[in-house]
């Protein structure tokens, strides 16, 4: 067994309304990244990140490369995997919930149909650990769409 342990962290000043933050990884991908109150729940501020946008990128990230590897597993060789995740969450009386995620997928491997396509996600999905973690707590939705050529460089 092999075990990989990833870290980020992140710094908060202040209340939750007013305060602001900081999000950084080990891997410097986000470095001292801010997130406020107002960039999570009404997207005013367009500098900075959130929770849920990340939850959104580490699902199409892990899903996309879940893809690629259950498409050559099965004789396909995977040119191109476009997955864009949008996150749902819900407020109601003051009281937060992430409740719904949608991937929409597109594909392209060399020989590759539609029926092909469909039939490989669900066992692309069981392969994602980040779909295996969120499963329970809220309902994913897969669309998929075939990309009919080789795409552009």
């Amino acid at each position: 067994m092999t075990e990989i342990k990833r870290k980020a962290g992140v710094i908060w000043n202040g209340d939750s309304r007013s305060g602001k933050g900081l999000i950084s990884t080990e891997s410097k991908a986000l470095f001292e990244e801010p997130y406020t109150h107002k960039m999570r729940f009404d997207g005013s501020e367009v500098t900075g990140t959130n929770p849920e946008e990340l939850i959104a990128a580490a699902h199409a990230a892990c899903f996309s490369m879940a893809l690629a590897s259950t498409l050559k597993k099965n004789g396909y060789d995977p040119e191109q995997i476009e997955t864009t995740a949008t996150i749902t969450l819900n407020s109601e009386n003051g009281n937060n919930k992430i409740t719904d995620m949608n991937l929409h997928v597109r594909a392209y491997a060399p020989g590759m149909d539609d029926a092909a396509l469909r039939k490989l996600i669900p066992t692309a999905d069981e392969h994602c650990p980040v779909s295996n973690l969120l499963r329970n707590g809220l309902n994913i939705n897969i669309e998929t769409e075939l990309i009919e050529s080789a795409p552009a460089p």
